[in-house]
């Protein structure tokens, strides 16, 4: 498989494409889809009154439709989405493979599993609350296990991805045999965590999730030269003066934190962070500080338009948004490995 960064410097992708003009579209973009996501629902509320209630201006019904029922949830969404295209952009940039995704690299699962096995055989003995802590705990440990596992006189990208998928497929197998064995009569709840949902999202939800995605992704930003050059290889790397393997580790940890940020409030949605990055790739080419915002607004946008037609298409059923994240997701997942076998 020839990697993507073949396209780094060329003038078609970063010249050619504009990357500010397309950054500025899909960031009205994304203004505009949760503007309509707001206003859409059982109670529909014009655009005018949805901004006007946002700003404490529209009717007290409308207000609390808004302010205590919508915007959490939206808001949420967005941040998911975001952090998990951005965990996906960089997997894809240092392991130089188109497709790695927290999915593929095991920490969404190891995210799922430690959430999985807290609502199991914790529930009623624990407060609920601290189920992100644990869903975090869980991305991280499983994380540190891959790096370990990949490690051999340094970490190479195969290793990685081969490791990660190996580990993503266990976890799958853990938590599934966990809920079958569960204590509870009823597992919705953990399958409803495994499918990836924003639903009941309030704004405790979101003071847990802002700061993670606030920090980290300006952070996560600051790697693109890093990551630039890991794009041409390692010897290309290592040539130029760049600290190969304590990068790799920086760029990971940063990478397991958005997403298990993501995973730890909205569960386990997936694909997100394998299409966006390529999506962004399409529109502004592979340098890495003109596709990082791109595919974070791009995943904003996937996840907020995902519960759009979750809670609108399928009334009064509320269905989880995972569910038609990984009905576009496993097709392009499918094309992308029939591409790759064209490509070698």
């Amino acid at each position: 498989m020839k990697p993507h960064a073949e396209t780094i410097n060329s003038p078609r992708t970063t010249r050619g494409r504009r990357p500010a003009v397309v950054t500025a579209c899909l960031a009205i973009a994304c203004l505009v889809a949760v503007i309509v996501s707001i206003g859409l629902g059982d109670i529909r509320i014009s655009p005018i009154e949805v901004v006007k209630s946002i700003f404490g201006q529209g009717s007290p019904a409308d207000m609390l439709v808004v302010q205590q029922l919508r915007l959490p949830r939206i808001t949420v969404a967005m941040l998911v989405g975001a952090s998990l295209a951005a965990s996906g952009a960089m997997l894809q940039g240092m392991t130089r493979n188109p497709l790695a995704s927290p999915e593929m690299m095991g920490i969404t699962g190891g995210a799922t599993v430690a959430a999985v096995a807290f609502l199991t055989f914790s529930a009623g003995t624990i407060s609920i609350r601290y189920l992100p802590f644990a869903a975090l705990a869980g991305a991280a440990a499983v994380s540190l296990l891959v790096y370990l596992l990949a490690w051999k006189k340094g970490i190479s990208p195969i290793r990685l991805i081969t490791v990660g998928v190996g580990i993503a497929s266990l976890t799958s197998a853990m938590t599934t045999a966990m809920i079958v064995f569960s204590p509870i009569n009823d597992p919705s709840q953990a399958f409803l965590w495994i499918t990836g949902s924003v639903y009941g999202s309030n704004w405790e939800n979101v003071a847990t999730l802002l700061p993670w995605t606030a920090i980290l992704l300006p952070a996560s930003y600051l790697f693109h030269r890093t990551i630039n050059v890991q794009q041409l290889g390692d010897e290309i790397s290592i040539a130029l003066g760049s600290s190969l393997q304590w990068s790799r580790l920086l760029i990971l940890l940063s990478s397991v934190a958005l997403a298990g940020s993501a995973v730890s409030v909205a569960g386990g949605i997936g694909f997100v962070g394998l299409i966006a990055p390529h999506m962004a790739r399409k529109l502004v080419g592979s340098r890495f500080e003109h596709m990082f915002p791109v595919s974070a607004l791009l995943g904003a946008i996937l996840v907020v338009l995902a519960d759009l037609v979750g809670r609108t298409v399928f009334l009064p059923r509320d269905v989880p948004a995972g569910v038609f994240t990984a009905a576009i997701g496993a097709p392009f997942f499918i094309y992308l490995l029939y591409a790759s076998r064209k490509v070698k």
